[in-house]
């Protein structure tokens, strides 16, 4: 019987391998209770190109308060953005969205939704 974790890893195994063979950057996703991150990773995956979260000190002063409630789709929208603003800053406008195994729901829709409308191609 594998793990709820385990099964996460395995359904984001073959997106990786998909992705791998487009030969784009790739904007993944980690969600957390607290939290939620975004990176966008080079095309041969050596580098991090960008990322944003809402662990950031700017990110939470604008979720309001010192804790600031990363766990909802608001900061979700809010990390989306941002990590559209810095991905075009370093130049990626076309990225290949690998959502890691989470469901294509709630925080995670939120997030590529923001960063669509924030310019990115994916």
């Amino acid at each position: 019987m594998l793990t709820k974790k385990e099964q996460r890893l395995r359904r984001s195994r073959q997106t990786r391998i998909r992705i791998a063979q487009q030969g784009v950057a790739r904007l993944t996703v980690n969600r957390t209770n607290l939290h939620i991150y975004a990176n966008v990773i080079s095309d041969d995956g050596s580098r991090v190109l960008a990322s944003a979260s809402t662990a950031e000190a700017d990110v939470r002063k604008s979720l309001g308060g010192a804790s600031g409630k990363g766990g909802n789709a608001a900061a979700a929208q809010i990390v989306g953005k941002r990590i559209a603003e810095k991905a075009k800053a370093a130049g990626v406008e076309k990225v290949a969205f690998d959502r890691a195994g989470f469901a294509y729901h709630g925080r995670v829709k939120a997030l590529a939704d923001a960063a669509r409308e924030a310019g990115l191609q994916f």
